[in-house]
């Protein structure tokens, strides 16, 4: 997540600092205090000035590029490619997935969020809901997938928790801020009463699930968050954590339009299922199915 500050902010906006603490104060600008200073997150400010736009009488909003972005998944690149939807995937992680798609640059989020709290909780759910901005949208059930810890064939570690990994001084690859797989691994660190910098981590941070396991494969890394698909296919022990759900968040209009349809109508395929029990890790009994209306 890039974050401005107050002078940043000002500059970006083409306003006077001033006038940004003024708007601060009003609460009309998005923004977040951090020990004591205001910071000004760019995605939500994209957002903010996208959602106030004027237009015209008439003039509808340009049409979003036929990409869902946010969260990477093997099996959904997969479903687009065989469903002839011509979609693509842009794996940035949930929450930039989005504000991408409510910043209206794309026509759909891929997201498995949690929540810090409860790691099992449906996090999804309570993030689309919680948005009052958002408006006309539809979130369908991809998939329920299990996450875990990917480690070395053979666990030489005996990893069998988050606690392992931090007892063990083990090496753990980590994934970009906002993404699903780091925000289970803040909730599984909270419920551990652990702190963050109480892990051995390892840099850079890896942008998908694959660039985990090739971390470890590689010997960079101990440990890492994704997949039970990923881990199989990489050839990597796993231990499982959660099952998460994994939705794709449209709006109503695009919903209807020939791309998405094609996919949804994949989703309910034999071939779909054949390949989510050939990768492992995957529940399709709810997918195609519309969770929550806004």
């Amino acid at each position: 997540m890039q974050l401005f500050t107050t002078a940043e902010a000002a500059s970006y906006l083409r306003l006077k600092e001033r006038k940004i603490y003024e708007m601060v104060a009003e609460g009309t600008v998005p923004c977040t205090k951090v020990t004591g200073r205001w910071l000004f997150p760019k995605a939500d400010l994209d957002h903010w000035l996208a959602s106030s736009v004027t237009r015209p009488e008439g003039m509808t909003r340009p049409e979003p590029a036929p990409i869902i972005g946010g969260s990477h998944d093997p099996l959904l690149e997969w479903a687009l490619r065989e469903s002839g939807s011509g979609l693509a995937t842009l794996a940035v992680g949930s929450e930039a997935g989005f504000n991408r798609f409510t910043a209206g640059e794309t026509i759909a989020a891929a997201l498995h969020l949690h929540a810090l709290e409860d790691p099992e909780a449906d996090a999804n759910v309570a993030a689309v809901s919680g948005r009052s901005d958002l408006q006309n949208a539809v979130m369908v059930a991809f998939c329920r997938r299990e996450q875990g810890l990917l480690l070395a064939p053979g666990n030489p570690f005996k990893i069998r928790a988050i606690e392992d990994v931090i007892a063990k001084r083990a090496r753990i690859a980590m994934r970009p801020q906002g993404a699903g797989a780091q925000l289970l691994l803040l909730s599984l660190l909270h419920r551990a009463k652990a702190a963050p910098d109480a892990l051995v981590s390892v840099s850079p941070v890896c942008p998908t699930g694959p660039d985990i396991a090739q971390a470890i494969r590689a010997g960079r890394a101990d440990a890492g968050i994704a997949t039970r698909s990923v881990a199989n296919s990489a050839g990597l022990d796993f231990v499982p954590l959660v099952w998460e759900p994994f939705d794709l968040l449209m709006r109503q209009r695009d919903y209807f339009h020939p791309p998405l349809q094609a996919l949804i109508r994949f989703l309910q395929s034999d071939e779909l299922a054949a390949r989510a029990l050939e990768m492992g890790g995957f529940d399709l009994v709810a997918a195609g199915t519309v969770r929550f209306v806004v």
